[in-house]
Formats: C-alpha cells, structure tokens, sequence
C-alpha cells in the first residue's frame, strides 16, 4: 500500500491534502483572518471526536450543529442567530454536504440584509449580494462525495415549496480546504459506497454535458477512473489511507468538473430527496442507470471514451451501463428508488420540480416534466425498459 503524501494544491482553491493535516486547522483560520470562527457541523458529528478536538483548538470558537442531512433554511436562520451573537468572524465548515453547504451559506448571508431566497442562483440574481459581507471559510469534508468543499454554492431546503434551492455567489468558495484522509476512516461502508458513488455522477453527468469544456472533461474522466480503482478499496477497509485520500480527491474533481453541467441524474434526485428525504448520494446511485439508457443516443460517441478510461471491455454505452449495474451491485447499492423507501404518490409532482431543477439544463437531450416523470417512474419500479 503506497502511503499519500502531503500536498498543497490551487486548483480551484487552496486544497491542504493529506494524512493528519487537521492539526493545521488553526493556521489555515489565522490565514484568513478568522479569530473567532463558528464550528458548523451536521447533527450526527455534533459528539464526535474530531469536532470536540476542532473547537478546543480553536480559542474564541463555538458550535453550531443543528443541520439536517438536507439542510433547510431555518438551520441558516438559527447559524446566522449564533454567528451574529457570538460576535464570529468566519466559518469552519465541517462534514459531508449537508455541513458544508450550511457552513458555506450562514457565512456567505451573514452580511447580507436581502432574504435567503433572494440569492437563489437564477440569472445574475448573486449580484444582488454584499461581497464585503461574505466571510470567510475553512471546509472540512468529512466524506467523499459531493465535492462542496470547493464549490461555490450551497443547496438548500425551502421547505414550504419542497424544492431544493441553488444558493449561489463566486465568493462563496471556501478560502482553505483541508483533505484530511484520516477524518474519513471511520465512515460505515454503505455511506462510502453512497458518498462515493455521489462523485462519480458528478463526474460521469459533467462529462456527458453538452458544450466544450475540455479541461471539465478531463478531470472527469480522471475522477471516474480514481473513483472505479479506489472507492471498492475504501468501502472494503475504512483505514485504507491512500484509497480514503483518492476518494476524497474524486470528490474534489467532481465538483470541479461539473461547473460544465450536470443533468436528469441530478434534477430527478433534487424532489426526491426534499419529498422522501432520501440521501442524496444514495438517490443519485439508484437514478443513475435510468438516465443513461434515456440518454443512450446522445452519449454513444462519449462512452466509448469512458469505456476507454475505465478499461472495459465493451466501448460502448451497453459496455458503460454493464459496468455500472455491476459496479453498484459490488457496493451493495440498491436497484430501484422503491428499495430506499421512494413511492409512486406523486410522481407528476415529481417530473414538475425535476424540469425546472437548474441541473436539468444540462442533460444531453432536452427534457421536459413527462420525460422525467416517466423516467422516475421506472426508477422506482427497477424497469430498465423505462415504460411508463
């Protein structure tokens, strides 16, 4: 096993990678200027280890850690009370989406005046907002799937509407990363396999993208190709550092690349996880599939690359999408959204909120409410066929 080295990397912000780098938390803060950062974190880390040693390292620190696994915007609202009164002058975000994307956003709204929804990313609606009263942001994954760390927008829950909202401004991106393998070992098997496959839609739906965009294209591919080789590696031995440090780069990639577009996989997983509060990882992994027997004809000449990088035997989408189910079923990764609890009560509800998801927008061939309805449905049935 070849142990990872340490690394600074600058690309698209500054990424700390490498075993036991943590310990670097305060300097990255003094770094940037923060004295008295506000810990955010979801609910399920609020005990843990990492979080307690974080806070006592950090004097003029405090907690914040009611953030649901989808967060919503009354977690923002109750950081935002914290932030303010505390007198906090930035943000360590730590964990998976759902802490960093909360993180991200109290920093980002807590010198704002506008409401939350004002800055949703629609058109040039992000210049509405105060750049001088962004602050600024220490990231710290703590899984490898979504890639917020590096990114520049964070989703949240309006939960009187149901729908996912796109927060969006370029200064929201983190001003440190911290990639920390170590901080990820201890991730149970089925949520490395969820996170993890979470990156490869990343990268597998920005590849698929219409445009040109080459340098997003090549780091897909690298992430989907890191992501074949180690995630297997991770979810079999959590203490497996060098695969737990390319899983978290994967997750990095993905992020980075899909600023190209994502598509179907995403504007599908968006409504259901705010109706089913599914994970999102997990939700993907399951739609994944489905989307590209729909999108069979748009990306034949793209999978032969795929196939090509991923080493298949098969160049061809019937080669990608073998790969795929097999993939998914070596991760334990269930096979129709019914497996993770997803009924057909409001299927048109469903196609309604996936067309007008912004992700929507990138998928290879233009689709509307009907289509993605009935490529829902079928994802729930497990029909491959995608028959209404």
């Amino acid at each position: 096993m070849t142990v990872p080295m340490k690394g600074n990397w600058n690309y698209p912000t500054r990424v700390w990678s490498g075993p036991g780098r943590i310990a670097e938390l305060p300097a990255a803060c003094a770094e940037l200027g923060i004295a008295r950062p506000l810990v955010v974190t979801d609910s399920g880390l609020r005990d843990s280890q990492m979080i307690r040693k974080a806070v006592s390292s950090l004097p003029g620190s405090a907690l914040f850690a009611d953030v649901r696994g989808n967060p919503v915007a009354a977690n923002v609202d109750a950081g935002l009370k914290v932030y303010r009164e505390g007198g906090h002058d930035g943000v360590v975000a730590f964990g998976g989406g759902s802490g960093l994307d909360a993180g991200k956003v109290i920093a980002f709204m807590s010198g704002q005046t506008r409401p939350l929804w004002d800055f949703e990313d629609v058109g040039d609606w992000w210049t509405r907002a105060d750049p001088a009263g962004i602050a600024p942001v220490v990231a710290v994954p703590t899984t490898a799937g979504t890639g917020s760390e590096v990114g520049r927008a964070g989703v949240i829950l309006n939960e009187e509407t149901h729908q996912k909202k796109i927060i969006f401004h370029p200064k929201m991106m983190p001003g440190i990363v911290i990639a920390d393998p170590e901080l990820t070992v201890g991730l149970p098997p089925k949520i490395t396999a969820a996170t993890g496959f979470d990156a490869f839609v990343h990268c597998f739906e920005a590849f698929c993208a219409p445009g040109f965009h080459p340098l997003a294209d090549g780091i897909a591919l690298e992430g989907m190709r890191l992501i074949k080789t180690y995630l297997p590696r991770a979810c079999r031995n959590g203490g497996d550092l060098e695969a737990r440090s390319r899983m978290l780069a994967a997750a990095s990639m993905g992020a980075t690349a899909f600023q190209k577009g994502l598509g179907a996989v995403h504007a599908i997983a968006h409504p259901v996880g705010s109706f089913f509060d599914t994970h999102h990882g997990l939700t993907n992994a399951v739609i994944t599939p489905y989307v590209i027997v729909h999108n069979r004809d748009a990306i034949a000449e793209r999978m032969k690359v795929v196939a090509r990088v991923l080493e298949l035997p098969k160049a061809s989408v019937d080669g990608v999408l073998d790969w795929v189910l097999g993939f998914r079923k070596e991760l334990g990764i269930p096979h129709s959204l019914a497996d993770i609890g997803v009924t057909l009560r409001n299927p048109a509800q469903i196609g309604h909120e996936a067309a007008l998801d912004p992700s929507a927008g990138g998928n290879p061939i233009p689709v509307d409410a009907a289509t993605l309805e009935r490529i829902f449905r079928s994802a729930v049935k497990g029909d491959l066929s995608l028959k209404s």
